[in-house]
This record gives C-alpha cells, structure tokens and sequence, in this order.
C-alpha cells in the first residue's frame, strides 16, 4: 500500500477515531524535587591590579584574609553578579602594620609570619614563637605549636621561641611545606625535590627527585603532588609513587592542590578544577567563576564555599542546596527583574564587564519566539500551580504578542516580527514605521516565529480557563493561521512577496532533496499547526489543508522520514538546498519541539496520533547526545518511558544561575576527546555540563567548546530554564519540591 493510500485510509479514520488532548498516564516515574548542591560565584576583584596575589585563608570565624605584595588585604561588598573589591586589611592594626610575609592557618585559627616571629591573634595572642630568618616566609604547624619554617632556604623546626633544628635542603629553593598528622612528618616541595622531616628524630630525607612538582597537598594517606603536566601520588607511609601521573584533566599546568573537607581541588595556569568522586572534574574557569583562570591558591571559605584566588582577584565558590522549584523562583525574579520588554521576553545587551546595570533590554528578530518560550512556560506553571502571578505573566506577554498582529498596518493577519519605540532600533531593514510615529515594527517574520506563536497559543487555549485569554489565544491562531492557508502556505509580508522563511508551499518544501532537513522541518511543523488550528476552531478548512498536504503533497512522508536519512545535499541538488544542509542546524531542533505540542496533541485521528509518536522518539533518539533538557522532557508528551530523565535533571541542576554570555573556552581541554567532523557538529564524545559552557537557547549546538562573549550581554531564563522546568511539571516527569523539615 502506498503512502498515499495509506493517509486517505488515515483520513476516514478520524469519523470513529478522533482524540483529545487531555493528558493521559505516564508510563516513566517523577523526578522526586529533593534539594541538590547549586554552585554560584561571587567574585572580589583587585582594583588597580598593582598588588602580586599569593595566598587566602579563612579562619573557623569565616574572616577571610589574602595575603599579597602589598600587605594583608580583605574581601569588601560583593554578591552574586555584582563583584566586591579587595581592599587593605586594617581591622587589626597591630597585625596589618607588620611586615607579615606569610599567612596560614593552624587549628583553623589564622597565623603569620613576619622578620621575627610565628604569631596570632588567636588563643589570646599568646602565640609569638620568635625565629632567626628574617626573610622567612613560608611555615607550616606540626604537633604542640612547633612549626617547621623557610626562607626558601633554610629551614628551622620552631616551638616556644626556640630552634628545635637547623637545616636546608642542600641549597635547593624550598617551596612549599605540609604537615602530615597521621605520620608526624613534614613534607617540603623543593625546586626539584620532594623531601619530608621527622621531628622526632630530627631527620630530613629526600623522597623523589626530578618530578618537575609545583605543588603538594595531604589527603587520604597520600600525598597528591601536581606538576606542570598533571599529577601523581605518593603513599605517605611508604614513601613510594603510587600509579602513574595523571594527565585526563581539563588542565595539567598545576599551581596549587587543596583538600577541602575530603574534596581535592587543583589550580593551574587555566582555572581550578574539583575531583569528584567519579574521577571526572567539575571546572571553574571563566569570568563566570573566577577573576582570572590563572589561579594562584585555592582555600575552605565560610558557610560551605571554596576560595579560589586568582592573579586579578578572589572567587568565592557558594554551595547552596536549593530544590528544583527554588530555582525556578530565582530565575522567575530574573526575568521580571530585567527582562520583560514591552512584554517580551529580551535579552540584556550592550553590557560593559558583565555588570547587568550597564545594559539595556535588545529587540530581537526572535522576540515573537523567545517570549512564546517563555509564554508557553507561565502558561505551564499557571496550569500546575494556578498561580496569580503567572496568570499576570501570561496576561503580559500575551498581550505583546496580540500586539505583533495589530501594530503594523498590513491588517491582513501578518505577524510582525517585533516593534520598538522610533528610533530604538537599529538598521533601516526590516524596521518599518507604523500609523503611530512613536512606534516602528519589524518585518519579514520567520517560520521560526511562526510555530513559536501556534505552540503557546494552543497551550494557553488548552490550559487557560480564563474566557479573555483563551479566546484571545485561539482568536491568534485562526489569524495567523488563515492568513497562511488564504496565501497558499505562505506568509506574505509588507511588499505582497513571501519571506524568506515563511514558506510551507509544496512547491518550496518538496523543491528540497528528500534528505533535506527543511523538507521534514517544514512539513512536520505545517501540520501541527493545521491540526492546532484545527482543534481549537474546528474550521473545516484547516483539517482540509493538513489532509490534503498530507494525502497530495506527500507532507507524512516528509515528516516521517527517519532522522538518521537526513544529511548534506546531493551533488546535483539546487544552491539553496546546498546551504540548507552544510550541517545539522540546531534551530530546527526548536522547531520541530515546538511543532511536536501540536501535531502530537491536537492529531486529527488516533492513528496519526500513534506514527507522529514514532517520528518524535526518533527525533529524540538523534538528539540524545545532546542531553538537551528541553528535548529530553517534552519527548515525555509522548507517553514513552524511554526518556534520559537523569539527563534532564542533570540539566536543570546544573545550569548556572549566571546566565551572563562570559568569554568560554573549553577547546584546550585535556580531558576531552575529540571526533571526526560530522554532520550534526558533534565535536566530543561527550557533552560537557551546562555550566562549563556558553550560555545558550535550545536552537544551539551544545556540543559547541568556545564562547567568546566577553561578558557583554545577560539572557533570560525565560526560555532557557523555565519553559522545560514548567513543562516537565505540567508533564508529569518532574515532581513538586519535597518539604522541608
């Protein structure tokens, strides 16, 4: 039977088997909302940079104290996005005024050093052991206040004011110095070397030789010592190397280790990386986390936080533990805070550093998509929660987008792409004024904007009980989508000519190869807005159309052509289709997901209903690398228990709550592997978690290594974050969040 037959026999179907979209049961589990571990940076910058940066602690107060060229300094103001500053230290004096050399702690207490003596504030000031090295700067606490001090080239064992031992490492550049409780035993970093001291005995051995270490650090009954390319380990009672370096690591030029409550983290020359428990690395490099990637110390700070001193200044790593739905109240704050232009959802641009008071809220070619995203998720927490503000949200936004239709002086049922106040925009094309001179609008609107509009006006026509909104939401969608079947598939701008984009004519879509992704994009999205149309009109002429696009036009056919088909364009193929397939492009991602809310949903019969399922999960199957969380979650419409939902919380948790487009840089890694180029840009065999990323939307190929935004705009969550969260809630796969005890 061929495809024809087959989507007439669909057609007669529909008289006995006609579906609703009402939600049925999920055959996979919920995502229990328990609070998970949210890192955030609040970052301290050296301004003016004229002061060398060499080390911070925290004492068990929470006081944080940096040592530098310049004297004691200390962190001032700062918090998430609006970075403090790092001043001089004068809160006490009579330390401050001292020509302290070093810095460190001692029974979480803070500890110094200068050209006479061990001293603290601590224990009523009564440590003040004096020493015979005047330029001694580096020291570490043994057991009953003895400390084993350097110059970097002596070294003296120190306890009451008196030298317990003399000694040096033969002349050899003493670095750094740890002290081993479990063994009694000091280890000193030596230029070349790596040495320990028994006080005991008053015995100093060397251990290795030759290791080109940099740094050293105690943890677990080894000592991890980094080099300048990775790091290895040494048994601290054996004495001996245990397995060979380690160099699967985003960056092997170590400058400093530190075990942090059993977490081992490193700093090198590009950003600081944390040992998980899977032997992976969380990453933090980039103006996200830290001032500068060359990272020159890293400590415990206060209230569950890492303190990674940079050569431009500190970042304060926060551990928060938050649910999902705290999050999502966060970055709900975000978007009404600074987002919410004229309704639309916009993003922050011409910013100067990442300071978010230094930009303005962009227009967009994408306004009508982005704030249908963002719509369409108020549109979902209103249907889970029947929340006022999201019904206010939904009441906004939805009246920007009504405006798109009534603004420009058309009144043939086209939607602009967006408008602006005069003189707010920028270029001459496509602005185009309107009957008011105080406002422009913005022509040759997109397919892209197209389906966006039909996805969250069919969900606010579903799930809105509010008779004004629902009947303005179904009133959009027999507007737009009449003015696409009366133009014969097309959308007909200004001029009477159609837009670039705006074309779902059979004689465009089937003009392209059958391996054309825009042959299935296009034909997959016109039907789900036919049928949409459709379901909340019943105007016969919209299931007319879908079926005769179907049935004469081989429109199925193109939908359900397997992901796997899709690829470049044959040698013969025309120049246009040559372009539309040089690579996988991941907007039509977006659009195929938008478009799956209405083909699946609002299926004409239960038949259809079943095989759009099929050309959804393979969809999905192609996209699974990506571990896209929006993917992942709205593949759950289609009743499957075949969803990455680890994936997809994953993304959630791990999506930083600094959406600021910083300049990122992954390509360098040593811990990735690369692939063959490909078709869909896979550049890894692995995906890298959100937040060592670009910031991106779901039409971004998140397999995408480098960003260099340099901190100059701020997206909304709006669409980012909000919209899969919502509609895994509406859906089902994510739970409430779990009470609080």
């Amino acid at each position: 039977m061929n495809t024809t037959i087959k989507i007439a026999a669909l057609g007669v179907t529909l008289a006995v088997a006609s579906c609703t979209a009402k939600t049925e049961k999920k055959l996979i589990q919920a995502h229990q909302d328990k609070a998970f571990t949210q890192d955030y940076s609040i970052k301290f910058k050296l301004e003016p940079r004229d002061a060398e940066l060499k080390k911070v602690v925290a004492d068990r107060n929470g006081y944080v104290q940096i040592h530098s060229s310049k004297g004691l300094l200390r962190p001032r103001a700062g918090q998430f996005l609006f970075p403090g500053t790092l001043v001089k230290d004068i809160q006490d004096r009579s330390t401050s005024d001292k020509k302290i050399s070093g810095i460190g702690t001692y029974q979480n207490q803070l500890v110094y050093i200068d050209n006479k003596a061990v001293l603290s504030n601590a224990w009523a000031g009564k440590l003040y052991s004096r020493h015979t090295l005047p330029e001694a700067r580096i020291f570490a606490g043994g057991k009953d206040f003895s400390f084993l001090i350097s110059d970097g080239k002596a070294l003296h064992l120190l306890k009451d004011s008196k030298n317990l031992w003399e000694g040096s490492l033969s002349g050899e550049e003493v670095r750094d110095i740890k002290f081993d409780e479990a063994n009694n035993l000091f280890w000193i970093l030596g230029k070349s070397s790596i040495s320990t001291f028994a006080p005991d005995k008053n015995e100093l051995s060397e251990v290795i030789r030759g290791a080109n270490a940099t740094c050293i650090e105690l943890a677990q009954g080894k000592l991890i010592v980094g080099t300048t390319d990775g790091y290895f380990e040494i048994d601290t009672k054996t004495k001996k190397q245990t397995g060979d370096i380690q160099r699967k690591m985003p960056w092997t030029d170590l400058t400093t280790i530190s075990n942090i409550d059993g977490k081992i983290w490193f700093g090198s020359t590009w950003g600081a990386m944390k040992l998980r428990e899977d032997g992976k690395f969380d990453y933090y490099a980039s103006e996200r986390w830290i001032p500068s990637d060359t990272v020159v110390n890293i400590a415990k700070g206060p209230e569950n936080s890492v303190l990674i001193l940079t050569s431009n200044g500190l970042g304060k790593i926060c551990f928060e533990e938050m649910t999902l739905h705290e999050k999502a109240m966060f970055f709900e704050k975000q978007v009404r805070d600074r987002h919410i232009r004229t309704g639309f959802n916009a993003t922050v641009s011409g910013m100067v550093n990442g300071d978010v008071t230094t930009g303005f809220m962009e227009n967009s070619d994408n306004d009508g998509l982005w704030t249908s995203m963002y719509l369409a998720g108020e549109t979902f927490r209103y249907a889970v929660t029947k929340s006022d503000e999201a019904l206010q949200n939904v009441r906004e936004s939805l009246d920007a987008m009504e405006r798109l239709y009534t603004i420009n002086p058309m009144k043939s049922g086209f939607p602009s792409r967006s408008f602006e106040r005069a003189g707010y925009n920028v270029g001459d094309e496509p602005w185009r004024p309107t009957e008011d001179p105080e406002w422009d609008w913005k022509s040759t609107t997109s397919s892209d904007e197209a389906i966006g509009h039909i996805f969250a006006f069919g969900a606010i026509a579903e799930l809105v009980e509010e008779p004004e909104l629902k009947n303005k939401a179904i009133l959009l969608i027999d507007t737009l989508m009449s003015h696409i079947v009366k133009n014969d598939f097309y959308m007909i701008d200004w001029n009477g000519k159609p837009t670039t984009w705006g074309r779902w004519n059979p004689e465009y879509v089937n003009a392209r190869p059958k391996n054309v992704g825009d042959r299935k994009i296009n034909s997959s999205n016109i039907i789900g807005m036919l049928q949409t149309a459709y379901h909340f009109t019943k105007k016969e002429k919209y299931k007319e159309a879908a079926f005769r696009l179907m049935n004469e036009h081989g429109y199925f056919e193109n939908l359900m052509r397997p992901m796997k088909e899709i690829g470049y364009a044959p040698a013969d193929a025309d120049q246009l289709s040559k372009e539309l397939s040089d690579a996988w492009n991941h907007s039509d991602d977006e659009m195929y997901y938008c478009g799956y809310w209405g083909l699946y949903r609002y299926a004409l019969n239960d038949t259809l209903k079943a095989r759009y399922k099929e050309a959804i999960v393979d969809h999905f199957e192609a996209e699974r690398p990506e571990k896209e969380g929006l993917w992942n979650i709205m593949t759950a419409l289609v009743e499957t228990d075949n969803i990455d939902l680890n994936e997809a919380v994953w993304y959630l948790q791990e999506y930083p709550l600094d959406l600021i487009n910083w300049s990122v840089k992954n390509s360098q890694r040593k811990d990735i592997t690369f692939i063959e180029p490909n078709f869909r840009k896979q550049t890894i065999t692995e995906v890298l978690p959100p937040d060592e990323l670009g910031i991106s939307r779901h039409n971004a190929n998140r397999f995408t290594l480098d960003e260099n935004s340099g901190g100059r705009s701020e997206n909304s969550a709006g669409d980012i974050w909000l919209l899969p969260y919502w509609i895994g809630r509406y859906l089902g796969v994510i739970g409430e969040p779990e009470a609080k005890r």
